[in-house]
């Protein structure tokens, strides 16, 4: 079967795959509560023939596919499950039924594509090797699938490559984009809390160490960081996401004690080192040179997201089959994280982008907003995405 006929099947069952995907939206569950999701992923799986794997990382889970040609090869397809912790504003009927909660990055439509494209692929197996179609949880915490791997995610089900597809609002949707290397960047976060003694802001400041004065010029000098210790062709961000101290309500009290949170991003180790050293230098010599002190604490969430240079050609090849070299592009650089990079550090493979749309004037609504939807249009895209991928890597014959 070529691949525009993959396409047109798939197409054949788009209405059961966008009845799938708003359910999913309907019904959103955050990080490691994806029970609801994980019963009806694995329903699916094991009402087209496939073996089912749940709980695989608390609520994660594998379906395994073995292919009824020859082939020792094994592919991994990844799609994540959870939604994000922000109240809907859409008021179309598969809105958000749970307070607070909502499908704001697409993951809904993730696992609707992967699930389109194990449903084509359990009636066209003639393909060598082995799919293990991986339904992560816990993408938005960067923790599912470090917990998928600690579970054993590759010695339980091995895999010689693994990929990963998500959606991106703005570009067309038919349209497939990467590049190779560096994709996302590494993602933390990182605190400092600012100690002074604290004291009267009228009647007596001269008595007082004040953590204010520290703060103020701890939040300057945290933006210095980047343009005069990186080298200035290097791409980073460091940002602040959170102050607190002191009370709302006497504001002649000097707090003896301030917060400060934000986050980290990067695409090398080597820049990481550098913005972790220098915030605790900062911190540290500031508050001292005021009299307090500084406790900082550094996180690190997910690293950068690398696509292997060689798998390149495979994650192409297969998107371009379908759309066209045309409606193939490389995808700029981006700040943001993915704790798929967890998964590239174990094997080789490709995050890929697909095109969510956008409106005839150019407009549209970002993924972590209260007015984001996933476009159901772009299902049958990446279901055949998925099933172009086990074509090249494990061989699926046209009939």
């Amino acid at each position: 079967m070529s691949r525009h006929a993959i396409l047109e099947e798939i197409q054949t069952y788009a209405e059961e795959l966008i009845a799938i995907r708003r359910d999913i939206h309907m019904h959103p569950e955050t990080r490691f509560e994806e029970v609801r999701t994980a019963a009806l992923v694995a329903e699916k799986l094991r009402g087209w023939g496939l073996e089912v794997t749940e709980k695989v990382g608390v609520t994660g889970v594998v379906g395994t596919l073995q292919g009824s040609r020859p082939g020792q090869r094994a592919i991994g397809l990844r799609a994540d499950m959870d939604a994000l912790f922000i109240e809907e504003q859409n008021d179309f009927a598969h809105r958000s039924t749970v307070p607070g909660k909502m499908h704001a990055c697409g993951h809904d439509g993730h696992t609707a594509m992967l699930l389109g494209a194990a449903k084509y692929l359990s009636h066209h197996r003639d393909f060598g090797g082995t799919v293990q179609f991986i339904f992560q949880p816990a993408e938005e915490a960067a923790t599912g699938a470090p917990a998928m791997i600690r579970d054993g995610l590759f010695e339980r089900f091995p895999v010689d490559a693994i990929y990963g597809l998500h959606n991106s609002p703005g570009i067309p949707v038919g349209h497939f984009a990467t590049r190779p290397g560096p994709i996302l960047a590494g993602s933390d976060f990182w605190g400092v809390t600012f100690r002074g003694t604290g004291g009267h802001g009228g009647a007596a400041p001269h008595l007082a160490t004040d953590a204010t004065v520290v703060l103020g010029h701890f939040l300057l000098a945290v933006q210095t960081i980047l343009p005069r210790n990186l080298h200035p062709t290097e791409s980073a961000a460091l940002s602040v996401g959170h102050v607190a101290g002191g009370a709302y309500n006497s504001p002649n009290v000097m707090p003896a004690e301030l917060v400060v949170r934000g986050t980290a991003r990067y695409f090398r180790t080597d820049a990481q080192a550098v913005i972790r050293r220098r915030l605790g230098d900062l911190a540290d010599s500031l508050a001292a040179a005021h009299g307090c002190t500084a406790e900082f604490t550094y996180e690190p969430l997910c690293p950068p997201t690398v696509n292997t240079v060689e798998k390149i050609p495979v994650a192409s090849a297969a998107a371009a089959a379908i759309v066209g070299e045309a409606n193939l592009h490389e995808v700029p650089l981006s700040t943001g994280g993915e704790d798929f990079a967890f998964m590239l550090q174990e094997k080789p493979g490709v995050f890929m982008r697909i095109g969510n749309g956008a409106k005839p004037d150019g407009s549209f609504h970002n993924v972590h907003t209260p007015l984001y939807d996933f476009n159901d249009d772009a299902l049958a895209f990446g279901s055949a995405y998925w099933v172009s991928l086990v074509r090249e890597e494990l061989g699926l014959e046209d009939r």
